[in-house]
């Protein structure tokens, strides 16, 4: 199912609208300390479809305890995806069952309420500035952070040899290198986030946190290649 003209219009309206609010920049006292003292839970998010039916999928949030990250809440709920896929709009698709998830724990189990989302997806790394961990971050005002597993081509941003090359130089686990597209904005930054595997991340910012404190807690919920907020709730789907 194809967006029309007018449907895109408006989502393209609807995210700079929204992408006037996103802060880029660190926002609460534990991102200023060097072992995140004061974090406590860390969520992850994610939607994944029901294999050969991309009009239903599982809606998942799952927090953890930082900096143990064992898990204290988790939910995964079936829902009917209407919305068509739009690359650069998939945020339309899939934010609202998302944001519905955040809303139910607040309701039911408030003190379990995470204090930063880690999104399987981008942030600024998006072709307008503003992928889902933005579009989540600002509906529910929670300080979030993209991780992606691929590259998202963007502002002259391409997986060509010299990228390649820069991702083989990563050779331990924490080393990075930026992201400059020919804007000359750094858009993210390239992660080897375990000794295991020479596969990276890409880390954006996507809301209330800035891209040096992005990169930092993401390392600090490694124990493989992806995220525990992210890997774990991708295993309970």
């Amino acid at each position: 199912m194809a967006a029309s003209p007018g449907r895109r219009r408006r989502w393209e309206r609807e995210q700079a609208r929204l992408k006037a609010s996103v802060v880029e920049e660190d926002t609460e006292e534990w991102q200023e300390d060097a072992r995140f003292a004061g974090l406590e839970r860390v969520g992850g998010v994610d939607l994944s479809y029901i294999k050969g039916d991309d009009s239903r999928a599982c809606a998942s949030l799952v927090v953890l305890s930082f900096p143990a990250l064992e898990v204290l809440y988790q939910d995964c709920r079936m829902v009917a995806v209407s919305a068509p896929y739009v690359a650069g709009f998939l945020a339309f698709r899939e934010v609202p069952f998302l944001v519905e998830a955040v809303q139910r724990l607040q309701q039911e189990e408030p003190q379990l309420q995470p204090q930063v989302l880690l999104v399987d997806g981008n942030g600024l790394l998006h072709p307008r500035g503003f992928g889902t961990a933005c579009h989540l971050g600002v509906l529910t005002d929670l300080p979030c952070i993209g991780v992606a597993k691929n590259l998202l081509q963007v502002d002259g941003l391409v997986r060509d040899e010299l990228h390649r090359e820069q991702v083989r130089s990563l050779q331990r686990s924490g080393e990075t290198f930026p992201l400059t597209g020919t804007s000359g904005k750094v858009l993210g930054m390239v992660l080897r986030s375990c000794n295991n595997s020479s596969k990276p991340l890409y880390v954006s910012v996507g809301h209330r946190v800035s891209l040096d404190t992005a990169v930092r807690l993401v390392r600090a919920c490694c124990r493989f290649r992806i995220p525990e907020p992210i890997r774990q709730q991708q295993k309970g789907g």
